[in-house]
């Protein structure tokens, strides 16, 4: 059984590379020859690709909230105590947020260093409206439900969380009535897989089309613009991706990173293609449990919970952003703004949505809450597409990493499968 699972990832990776590389061709011949034959934008782009990529993201977003909520409950209600959930769930917590402030210290140190808009022309920019955050107590409140029926209808991720944690709980507390909901609620856990690996099936079109019509919506014009910022900003979430979480998982995990690297590579190929960690949310669970060995308790505690406050990979552009803003209109930061971004931007990216460009989103309010001109943004939103899809790559890829960890040091992963 064990066998068939790898020898169908390994097909699905095959055929998601290939769909990977013929979209990216694709769209840059239509990036290059839609001015002359423009039913190439109209209707390849607009209307076929878009029609293909939208049902394929929906029908990952539609089984985030029962993966979510079932595979949770279920992890929750199959631990020993309540003791271990708060263990599990404050090791996850303090290592997410560990690595976003290394991820927006180091971007912030990367950029003062190699002041990427020291070279740009200082534009007139427009005015990009946002909305002010709300206060961070607000926030904390809003984690818990009113009506949990309504953060389900509206994925709201965080409530979810809690009130799977909640229902959980309560399962474990139960006696002989929990121990018969928590066996239906794996057992509806295993169908929600299931129809995890039906719309898998169709994940090479999905990839394909996703990416053909990003690649065309780019301009290259646009990006060597700002070259050296686009470019700073692909180092930093490399380093993250390549250095930090495989020292991360030898040093504090005591794990080979290897086999980390080599089977996470299809859950970045759907990061990369969705630019959301919620859609890539069920193959991250799938891969962190079936491939990589993590129990179910903390896979579908951790990964959840990475998908809705850990983000890396947004921490990380919005620390090079602000310094990048800063240098274009001339200002320059002190000791106290610097400390202000870590904090902002640290606090931004765990109120991130996990939705395609909510980094950029949330940008303005660290801009406002340290002095910067909001007007930045407008710049560089001309390449942020395609920086959101590999900043995706390394958000997911954190989630996975910190789930490692913490099933090594609770006893619940797998090394044979780890290591298979």
């Amino acid at each position: 059984m064990a066998t068939d699972v790898l020898k169908s990832a390994a097909r699905q990776t095959r055929l998601i590379l290939i769909a990977v590389a013929l979209g990216a061709l694709l769209g840059v011949f239509i990036n290059q020859y839609k001015a002359s034959l423009p039913w190439l934008d109209t209707v390849l782009v607009d209307v076929v690709f878009k029609y293909i990529g939208d049902v394929f993201r929906n029908g990952l977003m539609l089984m985030v909230v029962p993966l979510v909520f079932f595979s949770l409950m279920g992890g929750v209600a199959s631990l020993r105590n309540l003791g271990e959930l708060g263990r599990v769930g404050g090791k996850a917590a303090a290592l997410f947020l560990i690595t976003t402030v290394f991820a927006v210290t180091m971007a912030l140190l990367l950029a003062l260093w190699i002041e990427p808009g020291a070279g740009v022309t200082q534009v007139s920019l427009p005015v990009v409206p946002m909305a002010a955050p709300p206060p961070l107590l607000d926030q904390m409140i809003a984690m818990v439900p009113t009506n949990p029926v309504q953060a389900m209808a509206t994925t709201n991720m965080l409530q979810i969380i809690v009130f799977a944690a909640l229902m959980g709980a309560a399962i474990l507390m139960s006696g002989d009535a929990g121990k018969r909901v928590a066996s239906l609620v794996n057992d509806i856990n295993e169908v929600v897989m299931k129809l995890v690996t039906i719309v898998m099936m169709f994940a090479p079109i999905g990839v394909f089309a996703l990416l053909a019509r990003a690649i065309a919506d780019l301009g290259f014009d646009q990006i060597m613009k700002l070259i050296v910022y686009f470019l700073l900003v692909l180092g930093a979430l490399a380093i993250q991706l390549l250095i930090v979480f495989p020292i991360m998982l030898k040093v504090v995990g005591g794990l080979d990173p290897r086999p980390w690297l080599r089977k996470m590579r299809e859950v970045w190929l759907y990061a990369f293609s969705t630019s959301s960690s919620n859609a890539t949310l069920p193959v991250t669970l799938r891969v962190v449990e079936q491939r990589l060995g993590v129990s179910n308790q903390v896979a579908a505690f951790a990964i959840p919970l990475g998908a809705t406050i850990n983000m890396n990979g947004t921490a990380i552009m919005q620390g090079i952003a602000c310094v990048f803003i800063a240098q274009l209109y001339g200002f320059e930061l002190s000791t106290g703004q610097l400390v202000a971004i870590v904090g902002m931007a640290t606090l931004a990216a765990v109120g991130a949505a996990g939705v395609p460009s909510a980094g950029i989103v949330m940008l303005a309010s660290v801009l406002t809450q340290v002095g910067l001109p909001v007007e930045g943004v407008a710049l560089i939103l001309a390449v942020d597409r395609l920086l959101d899809m590999v900043r995706s790559v390394v958000n997911v890829s954190g989630d996975a990493a910190v789930a490692l960890i913490v099933a090594k040091s609770e006893g619940e992963l797998d090394l044979a499968v780890y290591k298979s």
